[in-house]
Formats: C-alpha cells, sequence, structure tokens
C-alpha cells in the first residue's frame, strides 16, 4: 500500500457526517459522491431547477439563454465502465448548459495502460476541466477523485459520482425521486407512498441509492421484492431503522404485494458482479418480474419505474400502459443533471429568476 493509499484508507475510515462535510465548499455541495449526501430541501429544490429548466428550454430563446449558462466552463466525462443512458445524459447536460465537454470511455486508450496510477490521471483531469464526472465499477472511485483533488491539487474542481461499483449511484437516484415526485403531483405528493423495490437489490447500486434517497419523505414505506440471495444488504436496512423508515422483505413472489404498491422499481440481475461465471443463474428469479398479467392487480396510478438496462423483468408489452414511467424516467436523468450541475457551479437561482420573468409575461 502506497502513501495516498494508506491515506485515502484513513480518511474512507471516518463517519459519514466528517466525509460529507468534506464534499461541500462554503457550506453547500460541491462534488456530488453519495446519495445521503442530500436531504428532502436538497431534493425539493432540485425538483424546482429541473422543473424550470424544462419550461424554459421548449422555446429556441430558452435553449439559447441555457448555453450560455456555463459556456466559459469545460467538462470530463472519465467512464471506464459500459454506459449508455447515464453517459448520453450528462453528456447533454452539459451541453444545455453550454458546457464544453472531452470523454475517455476506454481505458486502454489513457496513459493508465502505459503504468500511470489513477490518482495522476485524476489529476491531469483536473488541469484541463472544471468539473469531473466519473463512472467506475471499482468501489469509491469518485470519493478518492474528490479526497484526492481537494487535498492535493491546487485546482480542486468539482467531481460528480456518475456510478460507483455496486454501491452508489446518487444521480440516478435523484433522477428516480423526480421521476417518482412528477408521477404523483396530483396524488398528494411522494409522502405517504409504498414503494416496491424488485430484482437485484444486493448489489443493485440504483435501488441501494434510491432507498436511501426515499428516507427523506414523510411515512414511506419501502417492500424488498427479491430472492433470498438478492435481498438488500443490511447497511441499507440499518439505515431505515435509524431514520424509523417502514419496510418489510418479500422474498417468495413479486405478486404478493403488487397490490399495496404506489410505485414499483424493478431491476436487472447485476450478473457484472458474479464471483465466478454463471452464479447469477443458478438463482430462480422467476417469480421477480413484472408480466402482462400482473397489471390487474396494480392501482389504476401505480408507477412503474426500471433504471435501465432492461431485460426480461417487465413485459415489453407493458411499455404501452399509462402506468409505464421508465422511459419518462431515462429522460428525466437529463434534466436532473443539468439541475445538478447548475447547482453545483451556483448558477441555479439565476436560472429560477428567469424563468419567474419568462412567466410573468404569459
Amino acid at each position: 500500500m502506497n502513501f495516498l493509499d494508506e491515506q485515502f484508507a484513513i480518511f474512507h475510515q471516518r463517519s459519514l457526517p466528517e466525509k460529507m462535510n468534506f464534499f461541500k465548499r462554503e457550506g453547500r455541495l460541491f462534488d456530488v459522491v453519495y446519495a445521503q449526501q442530500f436531504d428532502r430541501a436538497l431534493l425539493d429544490m432540485v425538483y424546482k431547477i429541473t422543473n424550470s429548466l424544462r419550461q424554459i428550454a421548449k422555446t429556441k430563446e430558452g435553449l439559447i439563454y441555457l448555453q450560455t449558462i456555463l459556456g466559459h466552463k469545460r467538462a470530463m466525462l472519465y467512464f471506464n465502465q459500459p454506459s449508455s443512458r447515464t453517459f448520453l445524459s450528462f453528456q447533454n447536460a452539459c451541453y444545455l448548459l453550454g458546457m464544453k465537454t472531452s470523454e475517455i470511455r476506454d481505458p486502454t486508450i489513457s496513459s493508465e495502460v502505459k503504468g500511470e496510477s489513477m490518482d495522476d490521471s485524476l489529476r491531469t483531469f483536473s488541469s484541463y476541466t472544471d468539473l469531473l464526472i466519473i463512472r467506475s465499477q471499482a468501489q469509491n472511485v469518485s470519493a478518492r477523485a474528490s479526497w484526492l483533488l481537494n487535498t492535493f491539487s491546487k485546482r480542486p474542481v468539482p467531481v460528480m459520482n456518475g456510478g460507483s461499483g455496486s454501491d452508489q449511484h446518487p444521480t440516478q437516484g435523484i433522477l428516480d425521486i423526480y421521476t417518482l415526485q412528477r408521477s404523483f403531483e396530483e396524488q398528494g405528493g411522494l409522502d405517504g407512498k409504498t414503494i416496491v423495490l424488485c430484482g437485484d437489490l444486493k448489489r443493485g447500486r440504483t435501488a441501494r441509492s434510491l432507498s436511501d434517497l426515499l428516507k427523506n419523505f414523510n411515512d414511506i414505506k419501502l417492500i424488498f421484492t427479491a430472492p433470498k440471495n438478492f435481498q438488500m444488504r443490511e447497511d441499507i436496512l440499518a439505515s431505515l431503522d435509524q431514520h424509523q423508515v417502514s419496510y418489510k422483505l418479500e422474498t417468495e413472489n413479486l405478486r404478493n404485494v403488487l397490490a399495496e404498491a404506489d410505485a414499483i422499481y424493478m431491476t436487472r440481475i447485476q450478473d457484472e458482479h458474479d464471483t465466478f461465471s454463471g452464479e447469477s443463474g443458478l438463482i430462480d428469479t422467476s417469480k421477480f418480474k413484472l408480466k402482462m398479467d400482473d397489471l390487474p392487480l396494480l392501482k389504476k396510478n401505480t408507477a412503474i419505474l426500471h433504471p435501465f438496462p432492461r431485460r426480461d423483468e417487465i413485459d415489453v408489452q407493458i411499455d404501452s400502459d399509462p402506468r409505464a414511467k421508465y422511459w419518462r424516467q431515462e429522460r428525466n436523468g437529463m434534466w436532473t443533471r443539468t439541475a445538478l450541475i447548475a447547482y453545483i457551479f451556483n448558477v441555479h437561482l439565476e436560472i429560477l429568476d428567469y424563468y419567474q420573468a419568462e412567466k410573468s409575461y404569459e
């Protein structure tokens, strides 16, 4: 273990509140690393910024205005794990605000092939850009990048976690929360709703991040629906216990809980995290898929979500059901990530003021 490894290990052992304070500047969000960084006030602010952005962008004049907001900034997308939606939504979020982007999506074309450490690569990227967006199959890469740049670099830049191992995917959680909030606008909001999460909850970083964010809402009930081998890990359950969030575990059949669901969050099996080839295929998941003949069991306003990519967890015929929100959810990723970037660079109030001014002329 080298010096940086030792120092990061010491940092990583800090309590979560200590680490979250480290990711702030002047009391504000600077790096987006953990879902736990977001409280109800910040989630509501992101919701407000996102809605304003969507309305502004409906006109040519509005789009041109948005592209002046951060036209003087540059972003680096460092994605060393396969991605399509997350990459494209971040890239287009940058474009919407006028940011120029660079990218590395194949680590074999970086100097890491020559033996350069990831730490040195990250410091190099920060020399050229004003924002680092990172996706990695390894754990804690975004946390290490933030720690490294804020501790040893003379030019720290914000870091956004675009997905880290099987643990964290905070911006996916944010877009999922936004989609749920939009889905329940006419049903009293997200407070008081029952959310069923189904699939590979043990290794599904999207379900983990969403579960932790949902603790910010009142009277939420969570139902974790998965085979025993894929059930939600104890760290998330302990956090929910600490915040007195009601939950239950269903390990027999998704159909057993469909009638309770105000929203269903389906996920695929995360077999890229198998410790040996074909491990996931040994587990029977047939009772944890949403089929057309399940739809009569649902409430008329149940929202069906999926973070994608999809395999066979949801029948494609369900796509045409008005309760299927996952294609809208996918597009929401671009808008919520635009809102987060605007918030990080502290230009969100300008956007909100512009929206209010334009609205007053209607």
